[in-house]
């Protein structure tokens, strides 16, 4: 299936969305929108958080240029997380296997994740294709399990103005997950809250530099490497990432 008869096909069932699909992949980075705690009704058609994560499609695959990258997103049941059923995670575990068949069993896969789908994808980062996750804005209540993300790269981005999920509960799930053996850093935004329209660039262009190092395609950006491999809270401020020269579009 090409990208355009994804965009154009009806619902089937798949818990997959092809977003582009080149031939020979190197990697692949599945997207994975935000939505609410409750509600188990389907999306809608215009799905608003859905298309906020096109952006972040298109700032990935150029992020891993020259390399090929396949990038779909999750397509969800059901709108909310729905407590102990955890639905969006569900359809991350559905969309990974899907992924598998699709494409080389090895092949490499970043998650990137907002609100309802940052959790998910922290959620299901136990599986052994998936080499990291890219966090934004999280939805992290506590007691979130971290295990799963041992040997993973963990970026987690928030603004900590955003009054929909806690950056502190990310600045701590963060901590526990790099004692259990995450190779994990957060970016403070200056700007974006939780919808990430404010300074939306930025929001794209770390996401992108996260996925593309997550994935083993370019090295991690020596700030973020230096949070990461640092002790402490292992927070850095989103202009640090950017200020080098060679991360600046």
């Amino acid at each position: 299936m090409t990208a355009q008869q994804a965009r154009t096909a009806p619902d089937d069932g798949s818990a997959l969305v092809l977003r582009h699909a080149p031939g020979d992949p190197r990697a692949a980075v599945l997207l994975l929108h935000g939505g609410r705690a409750d509600a188990l009704s389907a999306p809608t058609w215009l799905n608003l958080p859905g298309r906020r994560m096109r952006p972040f499609a298109g700032a990935v695959r150029r992020g891993a240029r020259p390399h090929p990258l396949l990038v779909a997103e999750v397509r969800y049941r059901h709108r909310g997380w729905n407590g102990p059923r955890g639905d969006a995670a569900r359809d991350a575990r559905r969309a990974l296997a899907e992924l598998r068949d699709l494409a080389r069993p090895d092949l490499p896969v970043v998650l990137v994740g907002h609100s309802m789908g940052g959790r998910a994808a922290l959620r299901v980062a136990g599986d052994p294709r998936v080499t990291g996750v890219v966090a934004l804005a999280p939805w992290c209540p506590p007691g979130e399990p971290v295990d799963q993300l041992a040997g993973r790269t963990l970026l987690v981005l928030h603004d900590e103005r955003d009054r929909m999920t806690e950056a502190r509960r990310s600045w701590e799930f963060l901590r526990r997950a790099r004692a259990a053996g995450a190779r994990g850093a957060g970016i403070v935004m200056p700007r974006g809250r939780h919808a990430m329209l404010a300074g939306a660039r930025d929001w794209h262009r770390l996401a992108a530099l996260g996925a593309a190092a997550a994935l083993g395609l370019t090295p991690l950006p020596a700030a973020l490497a230096a949070a990461a491999d640092a002790a402490g809270d292992g927070l850095v401020p989103a202009a640090d990432v950017l200020r080098a020269p060679d991360q600046v579009e």
